[in-house]
């Protein structure tokens, strides 16, 4: 009874299920079972389960204390195989996928759903899905084999779709999970911040103050938490701003810069973590929002609700160890220049990143006179595409010391600008529409606007497709190591659940380039190594072998704020 087997859940609660050989075609009958979770249960030596969704199955196995070792998810298969073919955005269910195989009106995908504050409710799983016989189901299964075969690296995409159907695994179990979290500590933070809580529902009285400080300073009253209204007021000043964000209004001189800034800080922790908030998303001690691997373009993770990739410093102070427990929080280090000495494949660059001491000082070592901050500069704006002013003459003097990195994604940016496709190392795929999604970051000095970063498999969101050759451009020069260091950190989740496997440890959190297990502080010491080889593994798996290291900071703690 080992290898493959489909699996389709039916409506009494059982399951259908069939043993698949090459191809992906069965090698017997149809079985079906009473249960579900017994189904699994009773066919350990299964090594990977085919079906729909793991928002689907994944919950319910979880439910009944049934952990898989692999999966393979249809529906996000045909995602990035959609993606890959150029025809990303067109339906990607699994009734869909059947209906392009045999010729038929397509449906399109049903919507989906809104999260369930505080719910331990299906991972993203879209109301009103549409389900397939178990035989449709292995139709469509045996067409992406054959799809994957037609891909230009059939290895690298095959290696893709295993490693995103673990991270819906993972993000499964990380719903279920939860994120610890201590609400008498929350709501101390609260009230340190913010004041008391008027009846009613205003403003705490903090914010009240400030508001007042605010008006004081122009003279009449102004709502500082209404953009208009404060650019209106500087205006009649006899200053001019287009905005209110911090960084156009810190350098005004103007004496309601400094309570409008608190005050916008301050706004923000209210509305997004304040009581409201912490009644509604945490339960029993615990934080679950519902994380959605590869959620956008780029595969970076989202999360259906709860704002959990944004938590402030200061309330990371409720995220707390249970007792005798610990957080082991581990951030890489400098992931951007080394996923691109990777897939480059630029002997300078990799010679740099095969260190794991510190990679900017090395490379202003070598191009920019030791200067560390404008090596950093130069390096992260070739990923992110500063290209113009001091961004060219820094990417001039990187180009003249790593070449092959700086082509790579000069290349990107070219076929990005042309509308053609561009791919992740892997086969992640870039539609050619894509553009006004960029991922520009603080660190790399560049202003940080309000952006949309599209769901993947969802079409296109307002504000995303742009016809501007140049944000294309930039978007495909920042998505080949962004998608690519997406891929590598999906390789490196799925190789840590494993080590996990054998422990109490369990993976609560994850973001881009962070990623949090609570253990028994017994464990701590042995989870900071698996993170170590995890992160390692992943990158012989993802980039083949190249003397690139991919370091992490790690800190074991029991409260987060104290990580960093």
């Amino acid at each position: 009874m080992t290898g493959r087997w489909a699996l389709a859940p039916t409506e009494d609660g059982g399951a259908e299920l069939a043993a698949l050989g090459p191809g992906g075609l069965p090698t017997g009958p149809v079985v079906r079972e009473a249960d579900l979770a017994e189904a699994v249960r009773t066919r350990p030596d299964v090594t990977r389960w085919v079906w729909r969704s793991t928002a689907e199955v994944g919950p319910r196995l979880l439910a009944a204390g049934v952990r898989v070792e692999r999966c393979y998810d249809i529906e996000d298969a045909e995602t990035l195989l959609l993606g890959h073919e150029g025809r990303y955005g067109e339906p990607r269910s699994a009734a869909a996928a059947l209906a392009r195989l045999r010729g038929g009106p397509v449906p399109p995908d049903p919507p989906q759903r809104s999260a369930e504050p505080g719910a331990q409710s299906p991972l993203f799983e879209p109301q009103g899905a549409l389900r397939l016989p178990l035989e449709d189901l292995i139709a469509v299964y045996a067409e992406q084999q054959r799809r994957h075969e037609r891909t230009e690296h059939p290895d690298r995409m095959r290696l893709l779709t295993a490693a995103e159907s673990a991270g819906m695994l993972v993000a499964a179990e990380m719903n279920r999970a939860g994120l610890p979290w201590r609400a008498d500590v929350h709501r101390e933070v609260l009230h340190e911040l913010l004041g008391e809580r008027y009846a009613g529902g205003g403003e705490p009285r903090r914010l009240a103050e400030l508001a007042d400080q605010v008006s004081a300073a122009f003279g009449r009253r102004v709502r500082p938490d209404l953009p208009a209204d404060v650019v209106k007021a500087f205006a009649q000043a006899g200053i001019k701003v287009g905005s209110t964000r911090r960084w156009e209004i810190q350098s005004v001189d103007h004496p309601a810069v400094g309570p409008l800034l608190e005050y916008k800080k301050l706004y923000r922790i209210w509305v997004a973590h304040g009581w409201t908030w912490l009644q509604d998303w945490v339960r029993d001690g615990r934080f679950r929002p519902e994380f959605l691997a590869g959620g956008t373009v780029t595969g970076r993770w989202v999360t259906n609700g709860g704002g959990a990739l944004q938590i402030p410093k200061v309330i990371r102070r409720a995220v707390v160890a249970d007792p005798g427990w610990r957080l082991v929080v581990a951030d890489a280090d400098q992931m951007e220049p080394r996923v691109l000495a990777a897939i480059s494949r630029d002997p300078g660059l990799m010679e740099v990143a095969g260190r794991e001491s510190d990679l900017y000082q090395s490379v202003s070592d070598r191009a920019f006179s030791g200067d560390r901050a404008q090596a950093k500069l130069a390096v992260l704006g070739a990923v992110y595409g500063q290209t113009s002013g001091d961004g060219l003459k820094n990417l001039a003097a990187l180009r003249r010391r790593f070449p092959k990195a700086v082509a790579y994604v000069d290349e990107a940016a070219r076929a990005g600008e042309e509308g053609r496709l561009v791919r992740t190392w892997l086969g992640r795929t870039c539609p050619p529409a894509a553009g006004a999604g960029d991922d520009a970051t603080e660190e790399a000095g560049l202003p940080q606007d309000d952006r949309v970063e599209q769901p993947a498999g969802q079409g296109w969101m307002p504000g995303y497709a742009s016809t501007d050759s140049r944000a294309r451009g930039r978007f495909a020069r920042n998505f080949v190591v962004q998608g690519s260091a997406a891929d590598w950190a999906l390789l490196l989740l799925a190789a840590l659940r494993r080590t996990c496997r054998d422990m109490a440890a369990e993976l609560v959190f994850f973001q881009h380039d962070e990623v949090i297990v609570h253990c028994p502080k017994e464990e701590a010491d042995t989870v900071v190594e698996a993170i170590r080889e995890a992160a390692e593994l992943g990158g012989r798996l993802t980039f083949g072998n190249t003397p690139v290291r991919f370091p992490f900071t790690t800190a074991v703690v029991k409260c987060y704020a104290d990580a960093k």
